[in-house]
């Protein structure tokens, strides 16, 4: 069984043994059944296929398609100097599945969730201890988002 952790960047597939029955329970009443890794030779190909146009090569904000938009391209390369320093993962899932941007009426950028949730699934613990089940492709996006971090 896999559960990715914010909290611990330690990934693990176990065994369903005692000691992680009620874990082992709830991810098979939750149908997740693989242990499934998302990689970042994903989050790289879709960010490739579904960011740069508007978000550029570096996710500063200045894709192609940048410059033909009504509204500014946000730098992802800032999100985390953005929060005080902390990459806000559940967030920034959140924004690119689409969920978050249409209650808050961003709906500049498209929604991804769609073309995302046909990934396997995996159990995404994003900091708060309770591991949920997320799309790896989801995941592995969002971490590549996070690998672009810099300091303003």
């Amino acid at each position: 069984m896999t559960i990715l952790s914010r909290t611990s960047k330690t990934e693990t597939c176990a065994h369903p043994g005692w000691a992680v029955l009620p874990a082992a329970m709830l991810m098979a009443i939750l149908g997740i059944t693989a242990c499934t890794q998302p990689s970042r030779t994903q989050g790289v190909q879709l960010y490739q296929d579904l960011c740069v146009a508007c978000h550029g090569e570096t996710g500063q904000g200045d894709g192609p398609l940048a410059a033909d938009l009504d509204v500014p391209v946000a730098d992802l390369t800032l999100i985390s100097a953005r929060n005080g320093g902390t990459f806000p993962m559940a967030e920034v899932m959140s924004t690119i599945d689409g969920y978050s941007r249409a209650q808050h009426g961003n709906l500049a950028m498209p929604e991804f969730g769609a073309f995302l949730e046909d990934s396997p699934t995996v159990a995404f613990d994003s900091g708060d201890g309770i591991p949920t089940p997320t799309p790896s492709a989801l995941v592995a996006l969002a971490e590549y988002v996070e690998s672009l971090q810099r300091a303003p």
